[in-house]
């Protein structure tokens, strides 16, 4: 299983932020928009990610809130990236070694989109879901052997 297969199933919403928007307005976009992560982006090239992570350690230097921090002083500016054509075990292996819980997905320089830790999980199990039908098909039609020339 490749990323080009989660993002089939997922779709290509992006949310992005400039570095050097105000973080406070980064922040509410992921509050309205329920995402735990935005791709930070300028003249078309991704320049940083910026998760919650990030968002949690800023609060905590500046004694509590961001005031008039920049998304630039707050964002991973060398996330892990992936292609769609990368591998989801190779996925699950570069996001475990680096705490990532997501990962933008690019081709070349385009953005193709963002997976999260959970996205890899859920394709993950819903595969060992469907090997599992498969493999109980496959022994529930297999031929019973005949006892009676025993």
């Amino acid at each position: 299983m490749k990323v080009s297969d989660i993002l089939r199933v997922k779709g290509n919403t992006l949310y992005t932020a400039t570095p050097d928007e105000p973080l406070a307005k980064a922040i509410q976009i992921m509050s309205e928009k329920d995402i735990g992560s935005l791709v930070v982006m300028e003249h078309g090239d991704l320049v940083g990610m910026l998760t919650f992570r990030e968002v949690i350690m800023t609060v905590v230097k500046n004694g509590g809130g961001v005031g008039t921090t920049l998304v630039r002083s707050a964002m991973d500016d060398h996330p892990l990236t992936c292609t769609s054509e990368t591998d989801l075990d190779e996925v699950r292996r570069m996001m475990l070694d680096r705490h990532a819980r997501y990962m933008p997905v690019m081709n070349q320089r385009m953005l193709m989109g963002v997976i999260s830790f959970y996205d890899v999980a859920k394709a993950v199990v819903d595969s060992q879901n469907f090997e599992n039908k498969m493999l109980k098909a496959y022994i529930r039609d297999w031929p019973e052997e005949d006892n009676s020339a025993s």
